[in-house]
């Protein structure tokens, strides 16, 4: 009778991203053990990071992807917040063995095999060595360690061609390569390890017989820490392309009975050898005439382990906790008595929704996704990452958004059902390979069972993709053209009607522009620019003519033409000036109902006339350019879409001075931006007034605070024209010794008190 060590986990970390973490989350919250998860910089909208109980950004902000894999780094995150526990999702650390001995030297429970299987079978080259003692039949491979392209050369011509170059740290079609010749394997080994050192860390490489035209079937394995091993039965991954997985399958449909009890019976073997814990899987190849090959053990959870759930009802990622515990497969949170107790039910099919182009060889896409809907109903799970209308998919991560898996008592029934599913999906702003995946579901040949690992290379048809009309993104476009531009049968001002000729001031028309403003923050960014503005013993000036110099209504009711006609010789004349000042809530008003122009035209216009000039914009905090509270991400978009199109400052206040509904602007423009935040203060009141409200305390807190929300500049923003002399003296003076950042003073002061 095994007595089993209990180690109770109260406190969970995903060394992961994207849906693996949510799954992960998602069991440890069943549990009722707290999460914590991890993000980079670049990952900070990611979903994953909302699910937990609490979240931290690891590494520095330049990095979007590195600090996944910075072992030390996670493991002083894990410390730091009293991590009892690890899991480490699939892909990055999940089979560094180093990282799972830093586990092990510092206390912490690593969700997974211990160090020594780990050591053995997530090394490929050593694997099949445990393959060999277990008498499990394995594919010929390179018997020296093949560092140069000499032995290269050597190993794969003793193998014979063709051949496959693998990097043994491997996994995810990533660092594998088929070599048909020998001319083509010294770039293909030079590619390979460049590949796996990137997504490893690890450009370990071995050779290997090339297997044409087989079935990739997997088993899945767990075991607990005392002996007791089972098999979840196969999934069927022969829908691939480049080693990438496309559509999974369980169980596996056209093998002999015989075939499949040989997998179970193998994958058993291999794991016993080396005392197998938690959970892993073991791959196969099988052959035309079903001679089966061992190609690796993932001592991780997979992918695809979803279909594996589906038909055993088996929580692997829940047991996968419960085994790293210390419990016993028999033990009633896992219930596994034996291999009897595992019964398969129905078909399951996994397929992944990814932003690669189909017709373009699969390049991944991304950008912003503007419209998403999901499917769903009887026999539909999904496992999102992080897809939702208004996400930005980043260029640095994994091209997947969402795993669809569905489930069915018949093949055909279960692939129909999917179909369905998938043609539910609406996703507009990025491309997907959704078309693709109905073709592969509806073809003939995967219901058969006879689908091999050829089968897309063999099957160009499958490229012939329905196209989406795309009606309701086309409708919305529209009428978000007419509310900004208006109708063509509405009639606007002519924009040739010639009012009273300008008096233009002489400039050079052919000259080019004197540098400014605008050069130095394309040369020193934001905090650049900050400090050189601190660095001048002048005052800087910021012409408002083009925004409200006559307070909406002069300025703002001229026509872009008319400000056009003055920009350049503006620019070339004055380029001492700090800024222009040309949008404001009023111009968005006034352009778009009274002269029916579209003010984004207006600034992408004049930023190309005044290329040497900062551009600068009053922005209302949460109210933007409106006159009501807008979501945050409606906020951050116009924002992020502003300083793309050429605002360069943005001046953000909040009539009732209140901080909470700047943070999101202020943020945003530091974060998403090359632009620079310039927090206001309203003035009111009397500062020499020690029984106000808003005395010297008043103003000094406030500033300190926008200084703390990240703010390059303060801006002291006197709207009604209060701010006396004497008192502006004392304001500016006190306030430039509270804080770091350069002060502005806006004044609207129509008595010219501030003048003089």
């Amino acid at each position: 009778m095994i007595t089993p060590t209990i180690r109770k986990i109260n406190k969970l970390l995903v060394a992961n991203r994207g849906e693996i973490a949510i799954r992960v989350l998602r069991a440890a919250s069943e549990m009722k053990i707290r999460t914590v998860a991890m993000y980079t910089y670049e990952d900070r909208y990611s979903l994953h990071r909302y699910k937990a109980d609490e979240a931290y950004q690891i590494g520095v902000n330049e990095e979007p992807l590195k600090p996944y894999l910075d072992i030390e780094e996670i493991i002083s995150l894990a410390k730091k917040q009293d991590v009892d526990a690890i899991h480490p999702g699939y892909g990055f650390l999940s089979e560094n063995v180093h990282f799972v001995r830093r586990c092990q030297e510092e206390g912490i429970i690593f969700i997974g095999p211990n160090p020594e299987v780990m050591d053995q079978l997530g090394d490929k080259v050593r694997a099949k060595q445990v393959a060999l003692r277990a008498k499990v039949p394995i594919i010929q491979d390179s018997e020296q360690d093949v560092t140069t392209t000499e032995i290269a050369k050597e190993e794969a011509a003793r193998i014979g061609f063709p051949v496959m170059v693998k990097a043994a740290a491997g996994g995810g079609g990533r660092g594998m390569r088929v070599v048909r010749e020998p001319e083509a394997l010294v770039g293909a080994f030079t590619e390979a390890r460049s590949e796996a050192k990137k997504a490893f860390g690890d450009d370990t490489i071995f050779i290997e017989k090339f297997i044409d035209n087989p079935k990739h079937i997997e088993v899945q394995i767990m075991g607990d820490n005392y002996g007791n091993l089972v098999h979840l039965y196969e999934r069927d991954c022969s829908v691939q392309r480049r080693y990438q997985k496309v559509v999974e399958v369980a169980p596996s449909t056209g093998l002999k009975e015989e075939t499949r009890h040989k997998l179970f019976e193998y994958a058993l073997r291999i794991t016993r050898e080396v005392n197998y814990n938690n959970v892993g899987t073991v791959e196969f190849l099988v052959d035309a005439e079903e001679n089966i090959y061992f190609i690796e053990v993932n001592p991780r959870v997979q992918v695809e382990h979803t279909i594996t759930e589906q038909i055993t009802g088996i929580d692997i990622v829940r047991s996968q906790i419960e085994i790293a515990q210390g419990y016993t497969l028999d033990d009633p949170r896992i219930f596994i008595k034996s291999q009897d107790d595992i019964k398969v039910n129905g078909f399951a099919i996994q397929c992944r929704i990814t932003t690669e182009d189909p017709e373009n060889n699969f390049k991944p896409d991304y950008g912003r996704v503007i419209a998403y809907r999901s499917p769903g109903g009887f026999g539909i799970r999904l496992d999102a990452g992080n897809c939702y209308a208004g996400v930005t998919i980043s260029p640095f991560f994994d091209s997947m958004l969402v795993k669809i898996t569905a489930t069915g008592r018949t093949l055909k029934g279960t692939s129909t059902r999917l179909q369905r599913a998938l043609s539910e999906f609406r996703i507009r702003g990025v491309v997907t390979n959704k078309g693709f995946l109905e073709n592969v579901l509806q073809h003939e040949l995967f219901y058969t069972g006879k689908v091999t690992t050829k089968f897309i290379e063999e099957h160009p048809e499958l490229f012939q993709m329905k196209r989406y009309m795309n009606r309701a993104t086309k409708l919305l476009n529209y009428l978000g053209e007419v509310a900004v531009n208006g109708n063509p049968s509405v009639k606007k001002i002519d924009p040739s009607v010639k009012f009273r000729t300008p008096k233009i001031p002489e400039f050079d028309r052919r000259g080019a522009y004197p540098s400014g403003t605008k050069q130095i923050l394309e040369e020193k960014g934001p905090d650049g620019l900050v400090q050189w503005v601190k660095d001048q013993k002048q005052i800087l000036f910021t012409d408002t003519t083009l925004r409200d110099a006559h307070q909406s209504l002069l300025a703002t009711r001229m026509r872009s033409l008319d400000m056009l006609n003055v920009a350049e010789g503006f620019a070339k004349n004055n380029p001492n000036v700090f800024s222009l000042e040309m949008w404001g809530g009023a111009t968005f008003d006034v352009s778009m109902r009274f002269l029916h122009e579209n003010p984004w035209d207006r600034l992408k216009n004049i930023r190309k006339a005044v290329p040497n000039i900062l551009l600068q914009m009053l922005f209302r905090g949460s109210n933007g350019v409106g006159y009501k509270a807008y979501p945050d991400n409606l906020i951050q978009k116009f924002i992020e879409e502003s300083a793309e199109h050429g605002m360069d400052i943005f001046r953000i206040f909040d009539s009732l001075n209140w901080v909470e509904a700047m943070k999101v602007s202020i943020r945003t423009v530091r974060e998403r931006t090359n632009s620079v935040a310039e927090a206001c203060i309203c003035y009111t009141g009397d500062v020499m007034n020690p029984d106000s409200k808003y005395n010297m305390q008043y103003y000094v807190d406030m500033a300190r605070a926008l200084e703390d929300e990240g703010a390059h500049i303060l801006a002291i923003k006197d709207m009604a024209g209060l701010l006396k002399p004497y008192a502006a003296t004392e304001l500016i003076g006190t306030l430039k010794g509270a804080v770091q950042i350069p002060i502005h003073l806006h004044t609207h002061d129509t008595s010219s008190m501030q003048a003089t």
